[in-house]
């Protein structure tokens, strides 16, 4: 075990993040959060997005029973080209049009049930449903990359507590997606082989940071982790978009999701917030996938954890100071991350005898 400062290096973004495990010890007289309500109902008259009730604008969400997808009524990024950007004049003083679009995916209709607590075939819906709307979008063609992502609770920036994710589809590729598309294509043409790939198969050798693991995904805790109790599920094989995953990959992902969040709410007994997303391949216009017959094999599709708590329900990780102006910081390792995650039952602790 690692009980002194040092750095590791993320190969997927080429960046370092400082690690040191005796800051852990430190006594903490700092801002402790409000804990979540624990008990929401099963439908909320009030709420926005549960079946049948009234959205922005005065429109009505139809009674629906499974997965609900509706355009975001207060969408980040608009499909019609702008009609103004800043002006500029001067090489430092860059901005350029950006086009999209924004969705909303609804889990089910009940608004107290987040992924842990849905079932398998349940959440194979979700999956399907991510799949469906992200094919859909990427074959507009100016769209570029389309992000799957959920802000699980209010810590994330949640602004409703019915479980929801969303897809951002847009013109230009964000800049995550571009630090892990050069990073993997440069690791391609040297090696001939997916980078994620070699990454997981140096990983299932040591075990000390795996959570799960399937015939066709894992689950762990990524040696450069930064946030306290970061996860990572990667594909078995490469493959660039969800629309890739056969019936059976489906079947296991899902798996392997209700599994971590499990893992994450049982930790301190909360729904565990977080922010999580999917890293596909960027969209080549006008073909497969919208995509233009270009192929990714040093492409791995897969998923990224990213939950703010530390030391307890009520205890952050703040990202402030020498996180903002230096380099990512943590303070326990990954591999003690990864031992606690792996001590949790994948009973959910609401249904524990």
């Amino acid at each position: 075990m690692f009980d002194s400062p040092h750095r590791r290096y993320n190969p997927l973004t080429r960046e370092w993040v400082l690690v040191s495990p005796h800051r852990a010890k430190r006594p903490w007289q700092g801002q402790v959060e409000k804990s979540a309500p624990q008990n929401l109902p099963e439908y909320d008259p009030t709420c926005y997005l549960c079946s049948g009730n009234e959205r922005a604008g005065g429109v009505f969400n139809p009674v629906y029973t499974g997965t609900f997808v509706f355009e975001n009524d207060f969408a980040a990024l608009l499909p019609e080209p702008p009609d103004q950007v800043p002006e500029t004049t001067h090489p430092l003083l860059t901005a350029t049009p950006e086009r999209g679009l924004c969705r909303v995916v609804c889990f089910s209709p009940r608004h107290d049930l987040s992924l842990p607590e849905l079932d398998i075939p349940a959440i194979e819906k979700v999956i399907a449903t991510w799949t469906r709307e992200s094919t859909d979008l990427a074959a507009r063609d100016f769209i570029q990359y389309v992000q799957v992502f959920e802000n699980k609770g209010a810590m994330m920036g949640c602004s409703n507590p019915h479980p929801h994710s969303q897809l951002w589809a847009q013109s230009q590729i964000p800049n995550e997606v571009s630090k892990e598309f050069a990073a993997q294509t440069d690791y391609f043409k040297v090696n001939g082989r997916p980078l994620l790939l070699d990454y997981l198969a140096e990983e299932q050798k040591r075990q000390e940071r795996i959570l799960a693991i399937n015939d066709h995904f894992t689950a762990l805790v990524p040696f450069w982790a930064v946030w306290p109790f970061e996860t990572m599920v990667v594909a078995h094989r490469p493959t660039a978009y969800l629309s890739d995953l056969t019936p059976a990959e489906v079947t296991a992902l899902a798996e392997i999701f209700k599994q971590i969040t499990t893992r994450y709410d049982n930790l301190f007994e909360i729904s565990f917030p977080y922010s999580m997303g999917f890293h596909q391949a960027p969209v080549d216009p006008a073909g497969e996938h919208g995509a233009g017959g270009n192929p990714h094999p040093e492409w791995v599709l897969h998923a990224h954890f990213y939950p703010p708590l530390l030391r307890s329900a009520t205890v952050r990780k703040f990202m402030v100071g020498y996180e903002m102006l230096g380099m990512p910081q943590r303070d326990i390792t990954p591999e003690t991350a990864a031992e606690r995650l792996r001590e949790q039952s994948l009973i959910h602790y609401k249904h524990r005898p």
